[in-house]
């Protein structure tokens, strides 16, 4: 988000007035401190930085763990 709000020009206090939040709001979300955030808060902030939300199905077309460590180890094995 923070590199976002960069791209965009935007201070912390001037993304929190466009997304009628506060600045402490913002800056707790950039450095990981929020800990509860609405989704009203979310989408006013995704807003203001000209992004959305989408809904997508878990894991789509990204591999598991297990599939990156299977993958890892048979690495391991192939003749160079």
């Amino acid at each position: 988000m923070a590199e976002r709000r960069r791209e965009k020009g935007l201070t912390q206090p001037a993304l929190a007035q466009r997304a009628g939040v506060s600045r402490a709001t913002i800056a707790a979300l950039e450095t990981g401190a929020a800990r509860e955030l609405g989704f009203n808060k979310v989408a006013m902030i995704l807003a203001a930085l000209d992004l959305d939300l989408r809904i997508a199905t878990a894991n789509r077309g990204r591999p598991t763990f297990e599939e990156l460590r299977n993958e890892d180890r048979l690495g391991d094995r192939r003749p160079e």
